[in-house]
């Protein structure tokens, strides 16, 4: 037992601001407390009144790391406002952008915010003295990733170029062609990636989670499916305020998610790759196997491997569409407003982000509500450190102190989109 408070000014790795208050009696963590401090960016509210074109580029503000996320969301939601179906090489081009967002995502957070912690660097740039080929790689993973942003997007950082209906401009045959051989490489590069994460040092912790993700009849999720969970949820997207609901605790700034009657939930990597593992493709499922993963992971340290599967899959995928594109007639299909309420949920690499908007006959968001996947998880991650520290109790203050860290940024938490993490006061009597 030692007594005494432990205070962390900044989580460091994480994007956003936020504490942790940890009181242990006894020998019993009797208080735990996420506490997301940074002040609500309002984003909902400033969309009202707006035209339904301007949700995708004012959405993607919300986040650097993942704009595409909430782009896709967004337009999906509008679209089924309207009554509109975007499908073919338009659709496909939707899940290339996508793939480029998982690949930027998880390659930063894999290698330099995440594998530092398993190897007892500070950070990124010192693990980087002793292992430079792992993070010169990441960062060419991730330049890949953001490759595709840009060609798709327009700018890698919060991309112009999407917009309801498709694009405002889609690129030929030929602009694409010079991504094959970056992706050949990231390809090679991320399952590497994959057998190296697989053998960094893994705590014994498991969980018995409920996981909840989009699940398509044939694809790994992006951008369309029904939201499942391995406890018999099956609901489509426009049931999600039925089934799921968000409540405003004292410590947070940030609402908590539940499903309503069960409590948390997990949404991410680990819930998308334990409900759809059938769905990855031949090279990623093998590559996990390979990894010792088995097609369920309820271990949250392990999920630096399934991210790493999941970029290997994402290479992949992006590789097929670009081997099948036929440059569409037209860059979008053509969108007439209409009032009524439309919903919309993809998979960020955080996990699943819900948007629903209602609009008017001219097409102006009359009202506006977002479900980023941080703030789906708040509650779990509470949930994850109670029983991680109970566990592991007698650790002595610092090392406990860096083992609470390590486990919330197994979630590679984006708490200014739940809106920021963090301060640790750590009272043990």
């Amino acid at each position: 037992m030692h007594d005494g408070t432990i205070k962390v000014k900044g989580l460091a790795r994480v994007e956003g601001e936020g504490g942790l208050y940890l009181k242990i009696k006894g020998g019993t963590v009797v208080d735990l407390r996420l506490e997301i401090f940074e002040p609500p960016r309002f984003f909902e509210a400033l969309l009202r009144g707006r035209s339904f074109s301007e949700a995708p580029d004012i959405t993607a503000r919300i986040c650097g790391i993942c704009p595409v996320a909430y782009q896709m969301s967004a337009v999906h939601a509008m679209e089924d406002a309207f009554g509109i179906e975007v499908d073919g090489p338009l659709r496909a081009l939707r899940r290339l952008i996508y793939c480029g967002e998982w690949i930027a995502s998880h390659s930063l957070h894999v290698v330099m915010l995440h594998a530092p912690d398993f190897l007892g660097y500070p950070d990124g740039f010192k693990m980087a003295k002793d292992h430079p080929g792992i993070v010169e790689r990441g960062w060419q993973l991730k330049e890949a990733g953001n490759e595709i942003i840009a060609l798709l997007g327009g700018r890698a950082i919060h991309p112009i170029n999407v917009r309801v209906g498709g694009f405002y401009k889609v690129p030929t045959k030929r602009e694409l062609a010079p991504l094959v051989e970056r992706l050949k490489w990231a390809r090679e590069a991320a399952l590497e990636l994959v057998r190296w994460t697989a053998a960094l040092p893994y705590p014994e912790f498991e969980q018995d989670y409920e996981f909840v993700s989009l699940r398509h009849p044939f694809e790994y999720p992006f951008n369309e499916g029904r939201l499942v969970s391995n406890r018999g949820l099956t609901i489509s997207v426009r049931d999600y305020e039925n089934q799921f609901v968000e409540e405003q605790v004292p410590h947070s700034h940030a609402m908590h998610s539940r499903l309503i009657g069960r409590g948390a939930y997990l949404v991410g990597p680990m819930a998308r790759y334990s409900l759809n593992f059938d769905r990855l493709s031949p090279l990623a499922q093998d590559a996990a196997r390979t990894a010792g993963l088995s097609p369920v992971c309820r271990n949250p340290f392990r999920s630096i491997v399934v991210r790493s599967v999941e970029i290997l899959h994402a290479c992949d995928e992006a590789l097929r569409i670009i081997a099948d594109y036929e440059m569409p007639e037209q860059p979008a299909v053509p969108v007439r407003p209409r009032a009524g309420m439309g919903q919309g949920c993809t998979e960020a690499p955080r996990g699943m982000l819900y948007h629903r908007y209602r609009l008017d006959d001219e097409g102006l968001i009359r009202e506006a509500k977002i479900v980023p996947p941080t703030s789906q998880n708040q509650t779990m991650i509470e949930d994850d450190l109670r029983r991680f520290v109970q566990a592991n109790i007698g650790l002595p203050k610092d090392e406990l102190g860096l083992r609470c860290e390590q486990t919330i940024r197994n979630y590679d938490p984006c708490i200014s989109c739940a809106t920021h993490f963090l301060r640790l006061h750590y009272d043990r009597e």
